[in-house]
């Protein structure tokens, strides 16, 4: 299969934040406005009104990511890069907790049918 080459790009800082209470880690693209959502089973997707991906929830993330709540607390360095091509999401996150004193690097690859088509574009987004 050959891959088409990406014209919508967007190259942002972000934000992250971790809810405690509710297990939730949030990873936002900074100066950008929310327009909608698309829900999956672990997570919830934000766009914008241009369809770029601004915002990653990952719900019960300390079960999905084998952390415990305390390290989510203590995040350090992060990254994603979310891929919209031929209707299919594709969604690359790297961050950096403490754990047990060390530092611990995570880079898992989410992939996933979207429900109904958006525009082909790369965002790529890092704390600031």
């Amino acid at each position: 299969m050959i891959m088409s080459a990406i014209s919508r790009e967007l190259k942002k800082a972000g934000e992250s934040d971790y809810d405690y209470i509710n297990d939730i880690l949030f990873f936002k693209v900074k100066d950008r406005e929310y327009a909608k959502s698309m829900e999956f089973v672990r997570f919830v997707i934000d766009f914008d009104k241009e369809n770029f991906v601004v915002g990653i929830q990952i719900f019960d993330a300390s079960q999905f990511f084998g952390f415990s709540k305390e390290s989510l607390r203590n995040i350090r360095q992060w990254r994603f890069k979310a891929n919209i091509e031929e209707n299919r999401l594709e969604l690359r996150l790297m961050f950096q907790t403490v754990y047990r004193n060390q530092l611990i690097e995570q880079r898992p690859i989410i992939m996933e049918q979207l429900a109904r088509p958006l525009p082909d574009s790369r965002v790529v987004c890092n704390i600031a």
